[in-house]
């Protein structure tokens, strides 16, 4: 069974688009919105989750109001092919030199745009990758702006930034954008403490509407256990050299997890990735998942997932999953399988226990003996995280209509752009 606009010809159909074109009233000149740090072809399905949910919100708004919608997709340069295709989708790829150029594929296309939401791959809006990397953030929001488009920046982590022109500037940005839409309590307490003092409407993350299939019931048999083991963690990140201050060594934690449920008849142990890529072994899970697999006989590493639907229709077929990788950690919990989040940023946390959800474990100050002491009890409790879950899961419906409202009203006032 489908759950939601599954990637590819299923996101925009529907009763409420067919009901929408048969309206009497002349229909409105489409609407263009930008969609910016999201990809429909990432090697990382979070960010490919994020740009997914978000079309299928914009796909039924649109309808709502009988709206004609396109939706242009400002990707990287990823070599994979898009996964997130279908009717007035389009996919714009951005490099490096266009976050620069006045003529580039960048401000070409955003000239194009009515609206702009940016979501800026969910926690990139910092500075804790690198400056490169917030600077690649930046450049699109200014590139907006400067060509007075509404910018939305839509539900994400925001921040840390720890150096203090990276914080004042991205504070002027914030302030001349329309709306700013946090994810977590955490992000707006920390505006506020830098001096952010505009609007700020606190969501949460959209893949939480991220369709899937429903795993057929199932009676008996093991428990099936998902370990998701992050590449760029294992790696030691992109300085490999312990980049997020783990506190303990995270391949050992990795293995010590693993061993509490391999060679035990009544759990069934998959190793999952949720970041495969095939030219970045720094950052892919799949041969991270092979590594650990090769040394626990009997566990089944799932396949490279073709789209984030395939890795959430995975993932909700498990009884209980813990990882690194948080829109993993999203697919488990929006799909009502219990799950420890295992924190290497602030981001974790603050989504998770936004929603009241208290189960995450944070890998900068928690040992390897914490985690597995976490973890057991979470396992011997499954029907008690589940109930969390479903309470937490009305929580976070609640505040992504509101969001969806915010962007409703912002579509509402735009016309089609005459310049």
């Amino acid at each position: 069974m489908s759950i939601t606009g599954t990637e590819g010809a299923a996101i925009g159909g529907g009763t409420a688009a067919k009901t929408a074109s048969t309206a009497t009233r002349a229909p409105e000149k489409t609407l263009t919105v930008g969609l910016v740090g999201h990809s429909t072809n990432s090697d990382n399905f979070g960010v490919g989750a994020l740009a997914a949910s978000q079309i299928d919100i914009l796909r039924r708004l649109a309808a709502r109001r009988g709206r004609a919608l396109k939706v242009i997709v400002f990707c990287w340069p990823d070599r994979r092919p898009h996964y997130i295709v279908g009717e007035g989708i389009e996919s714009v790829t951005v490099r490096g030199r266009d976050l620069v150029s006045p003529t580039g594929a960048l401000v070409r296309n955003l000239r194009r745009c009515d609206l702009v939401l940016d979501i800026g791959a969910g926690d990139s809006f910092a500075d804790i990758y690198g400056v490169s990397r917030f600077l690649k953030v930046l450049a699109p929001k200014l590139a907006t702006l400067a060509l007075r488009r509404p910018l939305i920046l839509a539900p994400q982590t925001i921040g840390p930034f720890r150096r203090g022109w990276v914080r004042r500037a991205a504070r002027t940005t914030m302030a001349l954008a329309t709306t700013v839409c946090t994810r977590d309590v955490a992000s707006t307490e920390y505006l506020r403490e830098i001096g952010y003092r505009g609007r700020i409407v606190e969501a949460t993350d959209v893949a939480m509407r991220l369709g899937y299939d429903r795993p057929a019931a199932r009676t008996g048999g093991p428990v099936r256990v998902g370990i998701n083991v992050s590449g760029l963690l294992l790696n030691g990140g992109y300085t490999r050299s312990n980049m997020f201050g783990i506190a303990d060594d995270y391949g050992a934690l990795m293995r010590a997890i693993a061993g509490e449920f391999a060679s035990r008849p009544d759990y069934e142990l998959h190793f999952v990735g949720h970041v495969l890529s095939e030219e970045q072994e720094i950052e892919d899970d799949y041969r991270a998942c092979q590594k650990l697999a090769a040394e626990f006989p009997g566990s089944i590493v799932a396949p490279r997932f073709g789209s984030p639907s395939e890795a959430k229709s995975y993932i909700a077929g498990l009884d209980f999953f813990t990882g690194a990788r948080m829109h993993a950690c999203i697919a488990a919990f929006s799909s009502g399988v219990p799950v420890v989040p295992l924190a290497y940023s602030r981001k974790f946390e603050g989504l998770f226990s936004t929603l009241g959800y208290k189960e995450t474990a944070d890998l900068r100050s928690m040992g390897t003996v914490e985690v597995l002491t976490r973890i057991r009890a979470a396992v011997a409790d499954l029907d008690g995280l589940r109930a969390q879950i479903e309470k937490a899961l009305v929580e976070a419906n609640r505040r992504l209509d509101h969001y969806e409202q915010i962007v409703d009203e912002a579509m509402a006032l735009r016309g089609p752009v005459t310049a």
